[in-house]
């Protein structure tokens, strides 16, 4: 059975001294011995070292917001992988709908960052997702197979994979794809990874759901077949809300 994942990625959110408080409280709730599923959050940069400090001791993973496919060089502004590898991070989130809708990062851009992150030895979440108009214009499978099999061109093992589905029409809006919207879209995401691989690599994959998980919805979402937890935006910036979600997929 596939062990759930709810990852808080806190965007460009709180000073060093906020994060150390937020995770410090999250920390406390998590604990040690959490065996129902697996929980990491993603400060920003700046805070990571700070933040893997304070949660060391807990069963939380340390995870990075994003990386660049290169491990050195001059790329002013740029984090490497390697570089996050020895901040203590488990986990990088790559191909976010705001990296792709914001910075103009290409699925191509995407897969050598993933191509990069793993082989440093990092785990993955490759996050692909559809605009409104894409998912009014019926075409939300095409696009969402196009950028798996582009993000994971090239990957000879996906075991260090984890998939968030985030419908981008649904990030930080307040709405959120029905239970079945979200769980028609991860079983194709899971037929397509089988395509690609083979089904006991598909049925290993975990996917995540992100769009305005909260804790009014997230056990809905979480009991849904092909779920396997979340990718939790403004709801992790609260830790009674975020616990709350982590119970969800227990």
């Amino acid at each position: 059975m596939r062990k759930k994942i709810v990852v808080g990625n806190w965007k460009m959110n709180n000073t060093i001294a906020e994060s150390i408080e937020l995770a410090t409280e999250i920390a406390e709730k998590v604990g040690t011995g959490i065996i129902c599923c697996e929980v990491g959050i993603a400060p920003t940069f700046l805070a990571l070292h700070e933040v893997g400090k304070v949660i060391e001791w807990s069963d939380i993973r340390l995870s990075a917001q994003n990386c660049h496919y290169e491990n050195d060089g001059a790329f002013t502004g740029e984090v490497s992988a390697r570089m996050l590898q020895s901040a203590g991070c488990s986990y990088v989130i790559l191909g976010h709908s705001e990296r792709r809708q914001f910075f103009g990062e290409s699925s191509a851009i995407v897969n050598r960052k993933v191509k990069k992150a793993l082989a440093e030895g990092l785990k993955v979440i490759l996050c692909v997702g559809e605009t409104l108009q894409e998912r009014e214009a019926g075409i939300t499978e095409s696009v969402i197979t196009g950028q798996v099999v582009e993000g994971l061109d090239g990957v000879s093992d996906i075991s260090n994979v984890v998939i968030a589905y985030e419908p981008v029409w649904a990030i930080g809006t307040g709405k959120t794809a029905t239970s079945a919207q979200a769980e028609e879209v991860h079983a194709s995401i899971r037929a397509t990874v089988a395509g690609l691989y083979d089904a006991t690599a598909a049925d290993h994959l975990r996917i995540q759901y992100g769009g305005s998980v909260k804790p009014s919805n997230a056990v809905e979402l979480f009991s849904m077949p092909n779920i396997d937890g979340g990718l939790i935006g403004g709801a992790s910036l609260n830790a009674e809300d975020f616990m709350a979600i982590i119970k969800a997929a227990c």
